[in-house]
């Protein structure tokens, strides 16, 4: 079936030399004009939208829709959202391996290919908030905590071995390396992924906590869903949302010195919940966010939940 946009798939050569191709949201304006001025958390969820459609799970109508987003709108459309990539911390991700383990050894009853059972999108499960602290006060002690840890859970953390070498797509970040959102911000943020047909698109994802919003502090779009959720992603499905008022904050000035991102993000926390962001997307802006780090950025997007959007988006 042809594209419904083709229009729109470009070619470009990026820094490897070969041959690339994306797609355009500029040359969707030429259709839409008002994608030019959509914020551009919802630029970067049209991209999935437009480079997704394909007439049935995500139709024309669905890009029409969201490039002709108005910003004072009333919110009746669902936007059917397909990942990038899904992170899964401990307690959630085991039982999804668990479904995906049952999925294999129904195909096989039914004399099916049980490899044909595998998650279309990457996911990466972190192990996490694991450890206990039986050892203290020696330098000895992360090894022995960690060896005592396996020791207890050995038969969990075969099951996820198996899972890793089960799965093309699956893998599993051990206990000792940092939290969910510390290493997804660290280690798994690919910034670009390309398809075999050598499609560039941008990194998005949901993870199976509240503060995936994290990863927002790198410009990557995404958010915490539940189990369900989570595993319908896996297996290649759009994440369906209602599509979202979008709030600026105007950041301006910088910190002063000594003052620290949590202080910041308190006080965004405090006006923001005074505004009721609830299931909204927050985009800062203005002079102020070109001093933030890193740290400060990914403190903003961590704290989304605790201010009730779905998001937030340290912009530039």
């Amino acid at each position: 079936m042809k594209h419904a946009f083709a229009s729109t798939l470009q070619s470009f050569q990026p820094a490897s030399g070969k041959q690339g191709q994306f797609f355009s949201l500029p040359a969707l304006a030429q259709q839409y004009p008002g994608v030019r001025r959509l914020p551009v958390s919802l630029r970067i969820v049209l991209e999935s939208v437009l480079r997704n459609c394909d007439g049935n799970k995500v139709t024309p109508e669905h890009v029409a829709q969201l490039a002709q987003w108005k910003p004072k709108a009333v919110r009746s459309d669902e936007i059917p959202f397909v990942v990038s990539r899904v992170v899964l911390q401990d307690f959630t991700g085991v039982p999804l391996l668990a479904d995906l383990a049952a999925m294999r050894s129904t195909a096989a009853r039914l004399g099916k290919k049980p490899k044909a059972i595998e998650p279309l999108v990457p996911v990466d499960l972190v192990v996490d908030h694991s450890i206990m602290v039986d050892y203290f006060g020696t330098k000895k002690a992360l090894d022995l905590n960690m060896k005592l840890e396996f020791q207890r859970n050995q038969e969990r953390y075969q099951f996820m071995k198996w899972g890793m070498q089960a799965f093309d797509t699956f893998g599993v970040v051990p206990p000792g390396f940092g939290i969910v959102h510390q290493v997804n911000l660290e280690y798994l943020a690919r910034g670009v992924h390309k398809t075999r047909d050598g499609v560039y698109y941008p990194d998005t994802l949901v993870g199976t906590d509240s503060h995936t919003t994290m990863i927002n502090g790198i410009g990557v779009v995404g958010w915490g869903v539940g189990g369900i959720e989570a595993e319908a992603a896996m297996l290649g499905q759009p994440v369906y949302f209602l599509t979202p008022d979008v709030v600026g904050f105007e950041l301006t000035g910088r910190l002063r010195e000594g003052v620290t991102a949590t202080d910041l993000v308190l006080t965004v926390t405090e006006i923001l919940r005074k505004e009721k962001v609830v299931g909204q997307f927050v985009e800062f802006f203005g002079e102020g966010t070109a001093s933030l780090t890193l740290p400060d950025r990914a403190t903003i997007g961590n704290m989304a939940p605790e201010y009730g959007a779905t998001m937030g988006f340290p912009g530039g």
